[in-house]
């Protein structure tokens, strides 16, 4: 009888094993598929990040005082708009572009970062969380204008968002602004867009890590005081200090990405200061 009840119990022990192996090798399998997927958008997208490069042509403008304006100047001489407005500006084929797929806006580069993709729009914000630039499906997204946005006559706030992806794609990236490396560096105080109608430079004022919110991505005022104490609130929020002073005559170009699975965004807000018109 106890060898009997021995003999069972060893068998039940096998088995609570072999399902334990089982559902182990079942979640390794499913890990190892999903690792597989993610590592094969990756390199899609990277590729095609790289292919969409050299077919665009971007590249530094010369600007001369017929279509070049500075937007905004301070009186204060010693702001950093002074040193700011000296940068080059970018320029992309978007005939080029256009040609892959018609919903591209923009071309938008941050130094200090691998941030130097095209921007598209299309009319919602959710098609590029899963779609590449060329359409295709691919988890790693793109990087994409707000579809409440305007980018011919650019917005008091202009929003661009991209995936914080780990390998440092998209806005992956993005949050290198959040170390002191990047703050140091001067040069990287600068977002760099192109559109189809301008060239545009805008000088960085507030860089921060925030909860999912709403406020930030206000694309309309309905005064301009209102506008002042969005702007009052945006620089009260920064990680660093910036010599950038803001008022309700700017416009602001804001990059927004996820920075962890709880719902974390890093941000980033320049003012407009240069234009140059094609």
């Amino acid at each position: 009888m106890m060898k009997r009840r021995k003999k069972t119990r060893l068998r039940l022990k096998k088995w609570v094993w072999m399902v334990f192996f089982v559902i182990f090798l079942f979640v390794l399998i499913f890990f190892a598929v999903k690792v597989f997927i993610w590592k094969d958008e990756a390199k899609k997208s990277e590729d095609l990040a790289k292919e969409v490069s050299e077919i665009a042509n971007v590249e530094t403008v010369e600007e001369t005082d017929e279509n070049t304006e500075v937007v905004n100047p301070p009186e204060d001489e010693e702001s950093d708009y002074w040193r700011y407005i000296k940068m080059d500006m970018i320029n992309a084929d978007f005939n080029e572009l256009k040609k892959i797929n018609k919903d591209t806006v923009a071309w938008v580069k941050l130094n200090g970062t691998n941030i130097n993709y095209p921007v598209v729009q299309t009319n919602n914000n959710d098609y590029y969380l899963s779609h590449a630039f060329d359409g295709s499906y691919n988890k790693a997204g793109w990087v994409y204008a707000d579809y409440r946005n305007n980018l011919n006559t650019l917005d008091k706030n202009t929003i661009i968002y991209g995936h914080g992806r780990v390998d440092k794609t998209m806005f992956g990236s993005l949050k290198n602004i959040m170390y002191n490396d990047w703050y140091n560096n001067k040069d990287n105080h600068v977002v760099k867009l192109s559109t189809p109608k301008e060239n545009t430079l805008w000088q960085v004022f507030s860089v921060y890590k925030i909860k999912a919110e709403s406020y930030y991505i206000t694309t309309k005022f309905a005064s301009d005081d209102e506008f002042n104490k969005f702007l009052t609130t945006l620089k009260g929020r920064s990680k660093f200090k910036f010599n950038t002073s803001v008022s309700a005559n700017d416009k602001i170009l804001t990059l927004s990405t996820c920075l962890d699975s709880y719902g974390t965004r890093i941000v980033l807000h320049a003012k407009l200061i240069k234009v140059q018109s094609k």
